[in-house]
């Protein structure tokens, strides 16, 4: 029963991703990799979860761990990093959340959108700041080695 979540969370992660990468026309050679790194960065938030961790939290994470996967594609490959980044937080950005939020707006239910609203715009801010700490990271250790490997 656990495995055929986690089957599903991984296999409904790489489709998505990989549908998403072909709709923006990003480059076929990548859409391999995106779908992966997609697929175990929305695992580290599942995980994270069913450990218990809040839901901001468990995206930061998904975040970070795509980033720094993404970011190690792109040099690996010879890629632009936007690529597999854009990729890796496709499955945890909140559209739907986005969405309701409109709904309820529209029927004049403002608490309610307000609230959708809010929660919405904290997962961006944690998608946007495990993102920036992925790059923030590689780069320390990218540039540290390069300086090493230079001496």
């Amino acid at each position: 029963m656990l495995w055929e979540e986690i089957l599903r969370a991984l296999l409904g992660s790489f489709i998505g991703t990989v549908g998403f990468a072909m709709l923006v026309h990003v480059p076929r050679r990548s859409w391999l990799a995106s779908g992966v790194i997609a697929a175990f960065s929305y695992l580290v938030y599942w995980i994270s979860l069913r450990l218990g961790l809040s839901d901001p939290s468990s995206i930061f994470l998904g975040s970070l761990f795509g980033s720094l996967a993404g970011q190690l594609c792109a040099r690996k490959m010879k890629m632009i990093g936007t690529v597999f980044l854009m990729s890796a937080v496709v499955p945890v950005v909140p559209g739907l959340g986005l969405y309701r939020m409109m709904a309820f707006l529209a029927r004049n239910r403002l608490s309610e959108g307000l609230s959708m609203g809010v929660r919405a715009m904290i997962t961006i801010a944690m998608i946007a700041l495990g993102l920036a700490a992925g790059a923030l990271l590689d780069r320390m250790f990218h540039s540290r080695g390069l300086k090493n490997h230079h001496i």
